[in-house]
């Protein structure tokens, strides 16, 4: 019988490749911790904080400000859709579209900032109006689902300005910031559009 060749052996990795590698897992870590030390701090504040219940929101308060925040959440919450829509197709995950124009990163990164901007004055009247409360799931869903949005976001921000990261992290990220304004909608605006109750409850 003729001898085989010997399998191909697998080149190893170059010096280059294995320290693009460990900025890589550096970056990744280093934004790990910033949106935990976000989160941390946004509760921490909350929770220590001595809620004014007559804070205003551009002039309304009480049951005025949480039904305009029940409007700002969901337009808020539909950008968080189109942002969705706008990753799928740079991903070309969309059925039947083929090709990603130009104007659609700088779309979805102008859209991110205006989302960005707009959930501002939301989070700054729940914060100091109300502070961070577990009193019932709902609240506590509520609270932990707003720390963990902007913990989040801090984390996008220092991935999205990185270079050789693994192609899932961004997804990752950009997915658990949509969760968390569905959570957030879902747990205050669809609460009060619904006479204070959620579906099923």
């Amino acid at each position: 019988m003729a001898d085989h060749d010997p399998a191909p052996r697998s080149e190893p990795p170059s010096s280059g490749s294995r320290a693009a590698g460990g900025r890589a897992v550096t970056r990744l870590a280093t934004a790990g911790v910033l949106a935990l030390v976000v989160f941390g701090a946004l509760f921490a504040f909350g929770r220590n904080h001595t809620p004014d219940y007559n804070r205003s929101l551009f002039g309304n308060a009480g049951v005025d400000a949480v039904a305009l925040k029940a409007q700002l959440a969901t337009g808020i919450l539909g950008l968080a859709l189109l942002q969705l829509a706008l990753a799928l197709w740079m991903y070309r995950r969309l059925p039947a579209v083929r090709g990603v124009p130009r104007a659609v990163p700088l779309l979805h990164r102008l859209l991110g900032l205006l989302l960005f901007a707009a959930t501002i004055p939301v989070a700054v009247h729940c914060v100091l109006a109300y502070g961070v409360q577990l009193s019932s799931p709902r609240v506590a869903v509520h609270a932990v689902a707003g720390c963990l949005f902007y913990g989040a976001f801090a984390a996008k921000v220092l991935l999205v300005h990185s270079r050789r990261l693994p192609g899932w992290a961004l997804p990752v990220v950009g997915g658990l910031l949509l969760v968390c304004v569905g959570a957030l909608w879902y747990s205050a605006a669809l609460w009060y559009l619904n006479d204070y109750h959620l579906p099923g409850s």
